[in-house]
């Protein structure tokens, strides 16, 4: 079971974290859309007239935010079928925001029901409906294989040509560096340093390409 997680939590890394690097933090989220938990959660609350639901997806520091957004939500949808859509417009908006700043992503607004999300998150909702884990993991385990594998080829193949000349030796840093951090993080995210919802351990070593080695250093 240990190796099992460990290969899970390796793989979902390699399929988000280098499209992180490209895509804004919200791209591959799915708490802000009219389809997420979050908005799920909130729906649920104003429909039993109570918060609760709801709290479990913020700080504890946020509650009394969120309480109060509650209350005004619950005091405008009594007047009337336009003012609920409204009321429960705002109410949604205001918990995404609030969750998303607790996780130290940006909001740019709640996106439509139906709004695609990425494969990974996807199956990872559905592994915790159905209770079984392994069709996920063979799937992110089969992505990240085949990740791995691509920028090994690309490295080694430039690795040979390397001492050419100096333009075919920054050719191969460029797919060394690239390699290796793609490697990098997902070690550093089976060793439990990633976050979903930001750049990913992948970043950090991102930011240091420049020490890479010289094809003369690599072995």
């Amino acid at each position: 079971m240990r190796t099992n997680r460990t290969i899970l939590r390796a793989a979902l890394a390699g399929t988000t974290l280098a499209a992180a690097l490209l895509l804004s933090p919200s791209a591959f989220a799915h708490c802000d859309t009219m389809d997420g938990p979050v908005v799920q959660a909130a729906k649920v609350a104003l429909e039993k007239k109570d918060v609760t639901p709801v709290l479990m997806w913020i700080k504890k520091e946020d509650e009394a935010q969120i309480k109060a957004a509650f209350v005004k939500t619950l005091a405008v949808r009594a007047k009337g079928a336009e003012a609920r859509e409204l009321a429960d417009q705002f109410f949604f908006e205001t918990l995404v925001r609030v969750h998303r700043a607790g996780e130290g992503a940006p909001f740019t607004g709640l996106k439509p029901a139906g709004t695609p999300i990425e494969p990974p998150i996807e199956e990872a909702d559905k592994a915790l409906e159905t209770g079984s884990v392994d069709k996920l993991v063979k799937q992110v385990a089969d992505e990240t294989a085949t990740g791995i594998r691509k920028r090994f080829a690309e490295a080694l193949e430039k690795k040979a040509h390397a001492k050419h000349n100096v333009e075919a030796g920054r050719e191969f840093v460029a797919a060394y560096v690239e390699y290796v951090h793609y490697v990098q993080g997902l070690h550093q995210a089976a060793q439990g340093a990633g976050h979903q919802h930001e750049e990913g351990p992948e970043a950090a070593p991102a930011q240091e390409a420049h020490k890479a080695p010289s094809p003369e250093h690599h072995h």
